[in-house]
């Protein structure tokens, strides 16, 4: 953990060489692990982000998110926030098995009507599809996602690159043996013959007809509940740097 990460945040925004633009919150790793509850390093910087009207987006498995529900609504007013909830299965005995500290699927279902609500853009993430395992579920994840107040959706494939390959596969040995070798046929169809296909294209999609299938299930479920497939735009026309106004009278 990075103890000062607000006051880090707080100094580069504060610096005259900082040029507004969108921030993404856990684009790798999510900002909301369980032990944010109680330390609330993402909470602190996102009342940077709020004093500075700087554009953040989030994306995250996690109801935690609506605890934040106030900061993100006051972004929101000067178009300056959205979140994408990550949905992998409506099975909360998949989900489990897959993300045991993750969220459960109605956790996040509420997560994402608490923060429409509250009046910020949220969008709901079908990812990552499986193919073979949670694939069939778009269609229902998205109808939930919909019902709960989202207002756009996206998907994306299960990459498993380097080491992640064989984590995945004894995953799969130990939690669904007899979907083994379908799952990880299809996985090998989508990215060419392989394991993984690294172009950047093309990895978060996969190739060839069944990642087509799994594309046009989604497009369809996508327009039956009336979500977007673009991304709310973010504006840095609010951003401020909060005593300047005062400093620049001296």
């Amino acid at each position: 953990m990075k103890e000062d990460a607000p006051e880090l945040l707080r100094r580069a925004l504060s610096s005259p060489r900082w040029e507004p633009r969108v921030v993404a919150l856990s684009g790798v790793t999510d900002a909301y692990q369980p032990v944010e509850a109680k330390l609330r390093l993402t909470r602190r910087c996102l009342e940077v982000f709020a004093e500075f009207r700087n554009p953040v987006v989030i994306i995250t498995k996690s109801a935690l998110v609506a605890r934040d529900a106030d900061l993100l609504a006051e972004l929101a007013r000067h178009h300056a926030a959205s979140v994408h909830v990550s949905v992998t299965s409506l099975d909360d005995g998949l989900r489990r098995a897959l993300e045991p500290r993750a969220s459960s699927p109605r956790g996040r279902l509420a997560a994402i009507e608490t923060l429409a609500a509250a009046g910020v853009p949220v969008g709901v993430l079908s990812a990552p599809v499986i193919p073979g395992l949670n694939d069939s579920e778009i269609p229902a994840i998205l109808s939930a996602a919909a019902e709960a107040g989202a207002r756009e959706a996206g998907w994306v494939m299960l990459r498993l690159p380097h080491g992640v390959k064989e984590l995945f596969e004894s995953w799969l040995l130990r939690h669904f043996p007899d979907r083994r070798e379908r799952v990880m046929s299809r996985l090998r169809e989508v990215s060419g013959g392989a394991l993984y296909d690294s172009r950047y294209h093309t990895r978060q999609r996969g190739t060839g007809v069944y990642a087509e299938q799994i594309r046009s299930l989604f497009e369809l479920a996508r327009r039956r509940a009336g979500l977007a497939n673009e991304r709310t735009t973010l504006s840095t026309a609010a951003f401020r740097r909060p005593g300047s106004a005062q400093l620049s009278l001296l």
